[in-house]
């Protein structure tokens, strides 16, 4: 009887383990075994075209001991973030709130919405988007009809950065579509009860909507930090491929690609990665910590 009972175990075991299968060479063959990889080539030089000499940790002493340009891209890293993640939540959060408004035809306003963020991670946008911030493109001829004489958006260091930033903002909508969903599920009779209170549309959006929606918008500050930090094609298209002018669109991902693809030094770009690895990883942990004190699950239970 325990024979069978264990040969019948080891079966169902087995059949768990086939359907499991596609999905462990997925993980050790596409995910984990090229993270060891890349490691190893962290700890080595590697140009592509020679086999990798051992340097230990060279390449990460390197890095933050003598390439000024580790510091400047990971300063228009943070300020790309610092500046993007807020501003495109907030902007879809207005967007949520005005579509859950009972407007008629919202499936095509969610799906207009929606679009930008298919499509603006891509080359073509990237490129769109800088014939409207040139000098002479529609931006400034569209001031020109004011008599204002608009600057050089995509040629000088102070303005660039800022016109990617806007490019990430208009790519609200799948934050958008996630928001409204969250809002959807909010009762109604909370509202109701506000409104017998005399709670006022901001007193309830402050002390109702943002509480109970408090695990989307945690989910969605997750999401947009590690995507952020991951920035490259806006940046490499509407600068000069290099981090132009004057550095201004250095991204961390830019020049990570430009050590390993440009400059051959696979090895040095392995090691960056790993750092931007447990930087993301650092910042999304403060996330999790931190949301203890401020993410409601309406269950009368917090983040903790």
């Amino acid at each position: 009887m325990k024979t069978a009972h264990k040969s019948a175990l080891w079966r169902r075991s087995g059949t768990a383990y086939l359907f499991l299968l596609p999905w462990l060479i997925g993980f050790f063959g596409l995910t984990l075994g090229p993270m060891l990889g890349s490691f190893y080539l962290s700890l080595t030089k590697y140009n592509l075209l020679n086999a990798p000499v051992w340097l230990g940790f060279d390449n990460y002493r390197h890095i933050f001991t003598a390439d000024e340009y580790f510091y400047k891209s990971l300063t228009v890293t943070f300020q790309y973030v610092l500046f993007s993640v807020p501003l495109k939540m907030a902007f879809a959060l207005l967007v949520a709130v005005v579509l859950n408004k009972g407007i008629r035809a919202l499936g095509i306003y969610r799906t207009v919405y929606y679009i930008p963020s298919l499509l603006g991670g891509s080359v073509a946008i990237a490129i769109v988007w800088r014939q409207i911030f040139d000098g002479e493109g529609l931006i400034n001829h569209f001031l020109s009809w004011f008599g204002i004489e608009g600057p050089a958006w995509i040629a000088h260091p102070s303005y660039i950065l800022s016109t990617i930033v806007t490019l990430s903002v208009w790519q609200f909508g799948s934050a958008m579509v996630i928001f409204l969903a969250g809002i959807k599920q909010i009762p109604a009779d909370l509202y109701e009860a506000a409104q017998v209170d005399g709670a006022g549309k901001l007193r309830q959006f402050g002390k109702i909507t943002l509480p109970m929606l408090s695990p989307v918008i945690f989910f969605n500050l997750v999401m947009g930090i590690i995507n952020s930090f991951q920035v490259f094609t806006p940046g490499y298209v509407i600068g000069d491929g290099r981090g132009g002018p004057v550095n201004s669109t250095l991204f961390y991902t830019l020049y990570l690609y430009l050590k390993g693809f440009s400059f051959f030094d696979m090895g040095y770009a392995a090691a960056m990665a790993w750092i931007m690895l447990i930087i993301i990883g650092l910042f999304t942990s403060i996330v999790f910590v931190t949301s203890r004190f401020w993410v409601f699950y309406g269950d009368g239970k917090d983040g903790r």
